[in-house]
């Protein structure tokens, strides 16, 4: 009699009837089956699927299985959880990341602007106002306006960015850097604090120029006083006379010294440095 071995394959065996190598084999092959089926990508080139935005996310049958279509050019085995994380992908839309800058005026954006290019300053070319807001100054005129120092546009961070022309005055000078104004208006401000602090630093600086100007005007004068009476006294000394002064007198309103000569009766006024 011949013995008939049980077929593994059979609908009507269970997987408890199997012996316990063929189970353990049974289970492995059941969870690599179960892997593939989730990694698995498949690529059909009779699959009829429109590949638009409609489309993405839909299941369609595919030689009797079903499949979604990925909206990539690929279609995925069916599987719910697939399934339900590709349409959370389709639904939700990427964020829109840009990198251009923005225009301080308009607030637009915008690729390249000359204001960027030499200023480093977010400005399109169609909003720049070279002669208004976007006015250009010497270094001279900044460091006279704005009490700035050279440490105070070169070393201080960040570092003013500038360009050079030749000056217009004339070409054989030297060559003129120029600043943007609203940048040097800023570094004014974080030198003295405030707008206050550097107009009353400019109005103390114009006393003393003005001081020192005054000064000098009247030790010209008092220079040319001295050499005028000092002239005169001495033609008086040329005649036959010969003056004979008393004790000097000074005089406080005009910062000057007077004799006078006991003989004759004459005044010689004069000043002393």
């Amino acid at each position: 009699m011949t013995t008939m071995e049980p077929n593994l394959e059979s609908s009507d065996l269970q997987e408890n009837d199997l012996p316990e190598e063929y189970a353990k084999r049974a289970e492995r092959n059941r969870q690599k089956a179960l892997l593939l089926k989730k990694s698995k990508v498949v690529t059909h080139p009779y699959a009829k699927v429109e590949n638009s935005e409609a489309s993405v996310g839909k299941v369609v049958k595919l030689q009797g299985q079903r499949v979604i279509d990925s909206g990539a050019g690929f279609l995925i085995e069916e599987n719910d959880e697939l399934e339900n994380e590709l349409i959370k992908l389709v639904d939700i839309p990427a964020p829109i990341v840009s990198d251009l800058p923005i225009c301080e005026e308009c607030k637009k954006e915008f690729k390249d602007s000359f204001m960027l290019q030499k200023f480093d300053y977010p400005v399109c070319n169609i909003c720049r106002d070279n002669d208004g807001k976007h006015s250009l100054i010497t270094r001279t005129e900044a460091k006279a306006e704005y009490l700035l120092k050279d440490c105070d546009l070169d070393k201080r961070e960040p570092t003013l960015k500038y360009i050079v022309r030749k000056n217009p005055h004339n070409p054989r000078w030297g060559e003129m850097k120029l600043y943007l104004q609203l940048q040097i208006e800023k570094r004014a401000l974080e030198v003295w604090g405030s707008e206050e602090n550097l107009m009353t630093e400019r109005e103390v600086r114009d006393e003393k120029r003005e001081g020192s100007k005054i000064k000098k005007f009247n030790k010209k004068i008092k220079q040319l006083r001295m050499e005028v009476r000092s002239s005169l006294y001495d033609k008086t000394q040329k005649g036959s006379h010969v003056h004979k002064f008393g004790p000097e007198s000074y005089d406080e309103d005009e910062d000057t010294y007077t004799r006078t000569c006991t003989t004759c009766g004459y005044e010689n006024t004069y000043e002393k440095m």
